[in-house]
């Protein structure tokens, strides 16, 4: 083989050297290619998969701080509507208060609503021996009740029973109810009335005019609310 035939080998195995380089050089790009494809396009999954479940875990976060605030509101204008209806309540009760206390001035109403209150505490008791206690101050208004009361009491007993029924009274001077009430001073007290007592202090009828009242008011609110709130 002479020197240019050995020439020429070597060039055909350099040129297939370098084509077999450029080969391996353009498949190991076009691998490296797909992998870096592949790898952006799991970051970009993830990614995505991360911004879903951030706006997702927002989203319900607003969600339920939105249902408290809500709830709240709600409930605090429930609140609000409870608390101007009971105002309301008490300034009916407070205003009735202003109304028997006006009544309660006038002697022959006042004498007539202490004997029909003794009258009934004497018809739930039934009993002989009955204690009366009052405010201080209507001691004699009291005294001056008693004899009318026993008397309708005994009449009433003879009318439904035929039976001859008496009850002695005594009012009470080791206890009394309190004083009426004084605007702007705090403490216990009393609108009026009376409570009976027998057997030792065992039974007892509250016929306050305060005890009245609430039992009154108590018994009146589903009527008082349909009146006063007819769209609640």
């Amino acid at each position: 083989m002479d020197s240019k035939e050995a020439q020429k080998q070597i060039e055909q195995m350099k040129e297939f050297m370098l084509t077999e380089a450029r080969e391996k050089a353009t498949d190991i790009q076009k691998k490296g290619e797909e992998e870096f494809s592949i790898e952006v396009y799991r970051l970009i999954t993830e990614q995505k998969e991360k911004v879903r479940q951030t706006y997702e875990r927002k989203t319900k976060q607003i969600e339920t701080q939105y249902a408290i605030a809500k709830s709240m509101a709600i409930n605090k204008q429930r609140l609000e509507k409870i608390k101007a209806r009971q105002e309301v309540m008490q300034k009916v009760s407070d205003d009735a208060v202003v109304e028997l206390q006006k009544e309660m001035k006038k002697a022959d109403a006042c004498k007539k609503f202490i004997t029909q209150l003794i009258l009934q505490g004497l018809l739930m008791l039934l009993e002989d021996e009955v204690t009366i206690r009052c405010r201080q101050s209507d001691t004699a208004l009291v005294q001056g009740c008693m004899k009318d009361a026993s008397d309708q009491y005994a009449k009433l007993i003879k009318a439904e029973t035929g039976a001859t029924k008496a009850c002695n009274l005594v009012i009470d001077t080791a206890s009394y109810l309190p004083p009426a009430p004084v605007p702007g001073k705090d403490g216990p007290s009393c609108l009026g009335g009376i409570k009976l007592f027998c057997q030792g202090g065992k039974i007892s009828v509250d016929n306050t005019i305060d005890e009245r009242l609430k039992l009154v008011m108590e018994q009146a609110k589903p009527a008082m609310r349909e009146l006063l709130f007819p769209q609640a």
